[in-house]
């Protein structure tokens, strides 16, 4: 029966096509010398450009002459070129500029390039012999643009037994790389079946790597994973959205217009297509569709999971948005500005964005000053702008220096569209009001102003400064914000997200984690995750000495250090390096690399040192494939015991910071350091295994563990191996993010609340609020001295309160911080302002500036009060950790708001260290005894007694050793009195000493034959 054939299945895609824009083109119609469809290449540019035609006519002396020289010089072009540049660009023939594409122009007003793009020749052509190599080899499908074939396919039928994985294969087996087809004039080849669709860019035998090209099978009990949702209508294709919307003719040809990238590798001069995956081309039609629909003012949340591509999805998104027109045919934006959270913009998106087609100086770069960034902002030629947000306060005093000198805001009556990287650390409260008051328009703010004086006269308040400074917290109609994360938080899906039909916040797009694993476009980094028990027991060093300090802060403190101690930094860093010897080294291919996280930039030095002091003892630094550590660290760490030693990212690495990323590539460098830095944004495949030794949580536990997930030729796993972390903890902070985010919105009627309760404190005076906060948006330096005076007498009330009733003032100072703190948020979501509310916010942040700091010890410094006297460590997890998702929705702002308002608890350091023992030190013995291992590595590391033990025998050595120790124990007696006194004066324990010491001698025998 030929309904069950693979033909039926290529004929209803052919049909679909030659009914929506598309032509049948004769499969004898394909030269193979050429590379093209010759005859669709000459229709088109007659039909599209007929006056280029008759020159070239007229100059060749006759068309027969005109065809064979145009079409050796679209050849020439696309060998020189590539197909792409000559799609975009012109080529020359005699002088002569023609065009061989012509895309859809931004908007449609011109007639005569509306009609140039109608002229457009979309051709499909089946069963294409195609192969210089093998006459009789076809290919099932040929798609082609105005006669230059762009794009393959491969179809299967399940019902003849075959499907998308013989697809691949015959792409891989039975195709020729080399033949001019795939070497020299298509962009992509598809692997197709009714239900799953795969595509690949480059075709390389077996090597040839195929990317998902799905929709991800979303539905009930089955949110975002692999594959394509179920069939809901009569078409029966799980894969007919290729076809439909993929192929359809304006998408296509916008694909090929604004989507794909060509870039030539530096080291081998190979041209490499960027081809969109269709979560990334999805999203993008997506937000432009509903941009074109809403126009301006509607702000938007797109959550894709780490390493899915989000830079080249930002890209597109930008460049897309710069051309848009609205339904008048004019652009909905005048700027679209890029922002990432990273000081050092982030390389990888600035040249994706300035890669794609676009006018000279439309995209500009600022990554120099801030005035750079306002002559963008105010200038004509720059449609996007790529900047970081830390540069807009700088630019909110230019604009208000400019207006003081009466000098044109024009910066003011612009539309922009904020492109926001990692929305959730780039949306501060304040930071944002700043942006906004830069690129809010003039329009918006009269008419914003109209309402507010309205609303404000109703009410008897008409300060019309403090309505706009709340207004500049909320909504602008002339700024939308599409915001891009892996990791929404509650608060970004309450700035950004839209409110769906069950009342919960939403983003606007998603590609989960879930999906991108099943996909395998990232690496499961929980398959393989291991955790270590720490536990260590500590001593009072001098039980004479008792003192009380802060139960909280005691802890953290004898966390930290036994944290730092030597003894627990060098037996981490034994497993550390011995784990990635034994376990990790030989993956990828024998380049495999791994991170170190650690909890501080002291941590990270300490650490680093550590591992550097193993590898050097163990001779692991030298050899066929010596192994060295790098460190990351901002900023600089001064050791406490010589406060003129400055050590700095660096001093240590000996290069700058600028080329530790690649530094890191090389094959010696196998392990790097960090504190924080790198935690976020570092994109390198050849990481396969992370030692996590930092408390992580939340968003910050996921971006750091992705930094495995990138997958590469080679790397068939990841592992984790985590000091610090339960493997419940871990799970918990990935759940939120496996699949789709959702948050319930927030009540703002909370801030009326804590509002009541601070203005009933007896602290705050309503006239004094009011004179200060308009002395404060007046913005005249030299009337500073009145907001003073208008502070001055509620620091006065507060102290006297604080005298009476310190729990009552410390009471008023946690709700003032935070109602602070939650308006913040709040301001940028409510739908309406509130005078009253911006006015305490402004006076509260004032007020707490200026009042008394708490009398509250610093974390106390148990350096000479406590001894580390056993270590051990001890797995407690091995294995995956399974995520299951959750529907629960998570809230912006705990608690409504209040947080946590616990008293100091003070305790005595013994039952603070009694505590800790309980918690951290379970079954130890007398070999973790950390004083005694210590002594045993100094033994180990002395030359002398090595070659007394390698030339006498046993007895011999231990009469050496017997004398030795004495010098050892004395050089040692300001790090441990306790130890001397105990050796000299304790006959008993230096015997034992000695004896367990002694053990080293056979030892150093054994390594000596060896």
């Amino acid at each position: 029966m030929t309904i069950t054939r693979e033909s039926a299945f290529e004929a209803n895609i052919e049909a679909h096509l030659l009914g929506h824009g598309w032509g049948r083109l004769a499969p004898s119609g394909y030269d193979r010398k050429l590379g093209l469809f010759p005859d669709e290449v000459i229709e088109f540019v007659k039909a599209s450009q007929p006056k280029a035609w008759q020159q070239l006519v007229t100059r060749h002396g006759g068309e027969a002459i005109a065809v064979d020289k145009l079409l050796a010089v679209v050849v020439k072009a696309i060998k020189h070129r590539g197909t792409l540049d000559v799609l975009r660009n012109p080529v020359k023939d005699s002088g002569v500029p023609v065009r061989l594409a012509y895309f859809k122009p931004a908007s449609g007003l011109n007639d005569e390039q509306v009609a140039r793009y109608e002229a457009n020749r979309l051709g499909v052509a089946r069963q294409v012999h195609h192969s210089e190599s093998n006459p009789l080899d076809s290919l099932d499908l040929v798609l082609a643009v105005n006669g230059i074939p762009v794009a393959t396919a491969e179809l299967k039928n399940p019902l003849t037994g075959q499907g998308i994985d013989h697809a691949m294969a015959q792409y891989r087996e039975q195709r020729n790389p080399a033949d001019l087809l795939f070497a020299g004039r298509t962009l992509v080849h598809f692997a197709v079946d009714p239900h799953r669709v795969a595509m690949t860019t480059r075709l390389a035998r077996e090597k040839t790597r195929f990317l998902p090209f799905n929709q991800g099978s979303a539905g009930p009990g089955n949110p975002g994973a692999a594959g394509n949702p179920a069939v809901t209508d009569s078409s029966g294709y799980q894969t007919a959205y290729l076809w439909e919307q993929v192929w359809e003719r304006d998408a296509w040809l916008d694909l090929l217009g604004s989507f794909i990238h060509v870039s030539t590798d530096r080291d081998t001069g190979e041209r490499r297509v960027l081809f969109p995956r269709f979560h990334q081309w999805h999203a993008v039609r997506s937000l432009l569709a509903a941009t074109h629909r809403d126009g301006a003012g509607v702000d938007r949340l797109v959550q894709h999971s780490a390493g899915s591509g989000k830079s080249n999805t930002i890209a597109w998104t930008a460049h897309s948005l710069s051309r848009l027109h609205g339904t008048d045919e004019r652009p909905i934006f005048d700027k679209v500005v890029v922002i990432t959270d990273r000081k050092v913009l982030d390389r990888q998106l600035q040249e994706t964005v300035a890669g794609l087609e676009h006018t000279p100086g439309t995209i500009v770069r600022v990554d120099k000053h801030s005035s750079q960034l306002k002559e963008a902002l105010e200038g004509n030629a720059a449609r996007v702008i790529i900047t970081t947000l830390q540069k807009f306060p700088v630019v909110v005093e230019l604009a208000k220096k400019a207006a003081a000198e009466g000098a044109a805001r024009e910066i003011a009556g612009k539309r922009f569209a904020v492109v926001v990287d990692e929305a959730h650390s780039s949306t501060g409260g304040d930071a944002m009001k700043q942006l906004k008051t830069v690129l809010t328009s003039d329009d918006d703010a009269l008419a914003a102003a109209e309402a507010a004086q309205a609303e404000a006269e109703e009410a008897e308040e008409a300060n019309d400064l403090l309505l706009e400074s709340a207004r500049l917290r909320g909504k602008s109609g002339n700024l939308s914000f599409f915001a891009f994360t892996a990791t929404p938080k509650p608060k970004t899906l309450e700035l950004f997200g839209q409110r769906g039909a069950d009342g919960r916040l939403h983003p606007f797009h998603t590609y989960s984690m879930r999906q991108a694993i099943d996909e395998g476009f990232i690496h499961d980094v929980l398959a393989n995750y291991t955790t270590y028990g720490v536990y260590y027991r500590l001593a009072n060093a001098d039980p004479r000495v008792d003192v009380e300090i802060d139960k909280g802060k005691g802890r953290a403190a004898l966390a930290r250090f036994a944290s730092l101690h030597p003894y627990e930094l060098d037996t981490k860093a034994e497993v550390i390096v011995e784990h990635f010897r034994q376990k990790t080294m030989s993956k990828i291919d024998g380049r495999a690399k791994a991170m170190v996280v650690t909890r501080s930039r002291l941590h990270a030095v300490r650490t680093h040192e550590a591992i550097d002091r193993y590898i050097k003892l163990k001779g692991y630094d030298t050899g066929a494939r010596p192994m060295r550590t790098l460190i990351a660290f901002s900023g600089t760490v001064t050791e406490e015991d010589a406060p003129e030693v400055v050590l700095t990212e660096a001093s240590i690495n000996g290069f700058p910071e600028s080329q530790l990323p690649t530094k890191f590539k090389d094959d010696e460098n196998k392990l790097l350091v960090v504190a924080e830095k790198y935690q976020t944004g570092f994109d390198e495949p050849l990481l396969h295994t992370m030692y996590v030794d930092k408390k992580l949580a939340g968003v910050k536990a996921v971006q750091t563990l992705s930094r495995l997930n990138r997958t590469t030729p080679g790397k068939e796993d990841t592992f984790v191996l985590d000091f610090a972390n339960t493997a419940d903890e871990i799970r918990e902070a990935f759940e939120p993010f496996y699949e789709q985010s959702i948050a319930t919105p927030t009540e703002p009627n909370i801030l009326y609340t804590q509002l009541h309760d601070l203005m009933n404190a007896g602290v705050l005076s309503a006239p004094e609020m009011e004179a200060a906060v308009t002395t404060l948006l007046e913005g005249d330096e030299s009337r500073q001295g009145e907001m003073y005076a208008n502070i001055a007498p509620a620091v006065g009330r507060y102290i006297t309160i604080e005298e009476t009733d310190p729990d009552a003032a410390e009471a008023f100072r946690a709700t003032l911080e935070h109602f602070v703190r939650t308006y913040a948020f709040l301001a940028q979501v409510m739908p309406w302002t509130d005078a009253e509310l911006e006015r305490l916010y402004l006076y509260g942040r004032m007020l707490l500036s200026d009042l008394p700091a708490r009398d509250h010890d610093p974390m106390p410094q148990l350096g000479k009060s406590v001894q580390l006297t056993h270590l051990r460590l001890a797995t407690t997890h091995e294995g995956s950790i399974a995520l299951e998702g959750s529907d629960e929705p998570g809230v912006a702002l705990p608690g409504e708001g209040k947080g946590t308002q616990a008293e100091p608890v003070l305790d005595k350091l013994s039952a603070l260290i009694a505590a800790m023992n309980e918690k951290f030190g379970a079954d130890l013995g007398d070999t973790d005894k950390v004083w005694v291992d210590q002594q045993r590595t100094v033994v180990k590391n002395s030359a002398d007694l090595r070659v007394v033990a390698e030339n006498n025998d046993r007895s011999a050595y231990e009469l050496v050793l017997a004398e030795r120790l004495a010098d050892l124990i004395l050089d040692r007696q300001d790090a441990n009195t306790a130890l001397v006194d105990m050796f000299f004066e304790k006959p008993g324990f230096k015997q034992q000493l000695i004896a367990y010491l002694a053990d080293t001698y056979d030892e150093f025998r054994q390594e000596s034959r060896a």
